[in-house]
């Protein structure tokens, strides 16, 4: 039983692993626009750097729980990744944009995450350092998983779906399955709790997205039809004075 139960629970962390893998990745399009037009545009900064603060967090907290290695195996690839994210948005950044972006870093990277380690290793120890960091990296899991509700207003909002890709709501959902029972199994529910609002708000997005994914159909559509009109009633009226114009010459 112990033995199927560290199997199950080692197949949830390695799928895990994979598919946040697959969600690292998925900016990659984002930066060869940026890399196209050698300008950020309307781009931030601040998925990435909350993403890679994310990512230090959970593999501080692993490195206290010391039983999570495959936690450590994927947050230091995320490390690596959006770091690199990062200092591609410096390159092509303008210094307005620049800055806010270093300030953030140091705001968030260097001061939030430098507290959170020199406060829990003088101020706690042992069971009680793992809980603290435990809970911290709970709180901002649900902070995080919480930010797409702007984008589901928005879907609901507009009828549309053109700033929601299914892939990647369909991969964030999937990484919350696994990690939620790899959490589970590990009878760990900082990691196991996060998910379940990851897996909720995925789950909504899809059906959102399933809801209004024609929607931009119709509305191209009417749009078409709209214009069309609007261009037959135009060239009537070019054409009613020329007409007016013949008659005049034929009755003269």
């Amino acid at each position: 039983m112990t033995a199927n139960l560290a199997q199950l629970t080692l197949a949830f962390g390695l799928l895990g692993n994979i598919v946040s893998f697959m969600v690292f990745l998925s900016p990659l399009p984002t930066f060869y626009k940026i890399y196209k037009k050698k300008s950020t545009e309307g781009f931030q900064s601040v998925p990435y750097v909350v993403g890679l603060f994310s990512a230090m967090l959970w593999i501080y907290y692993a490195l206290l729980k010391t039983n999570a290695m495959l936690l450590i195996t994927i947050n230091s690839v995320g490390c690596f990744i959006q770091g690199f994210y990062i200092c591609f948005f410096l390159f092509y950044a303008p210094k307005k944009a620049k800055m806010e972006s270093i300030k953030l870093i140091v705001l968030l990277i260097v001061v939030g995450f430098g507290l959170i380690v020199a406060l829990t290793q003088f101020l706690a120890s042992g069971v009680n350092r793992s809980v603290i960091v435990g809970w911290i990296c709970l709180v901002f899991s649900l902070c995080v998983f919480v930010a797409p509700l702007g984008v589901l207003r928005q879907v609901i909002k507009t009828k549309s779906v053109e700033y929601m890709p299914i892939l990647l709501s369909v991969a964030l959902t999937l990484s919350a399955v696994m990690w939620f029972f790899y959490g589970l199994l590990l009878r760990d529910f900082n990691i196991a709790i996060p998910n379940v609002l990851g897996f909720t708000f995925g789950i909504i997005q899809m059906i959102l997205y399933f809801v209004y994914k024609n929607q931009k159909l119709v509305m191209d559509e009417k749009t078409a039809a709209f214009e069309a009109k609007i261009s037959e009633m135009e060239e009537q009226r070019i054409q009613e004075p020329k007409e007016q114009k013949a008659m005049a010459v034929m009755n003269s």
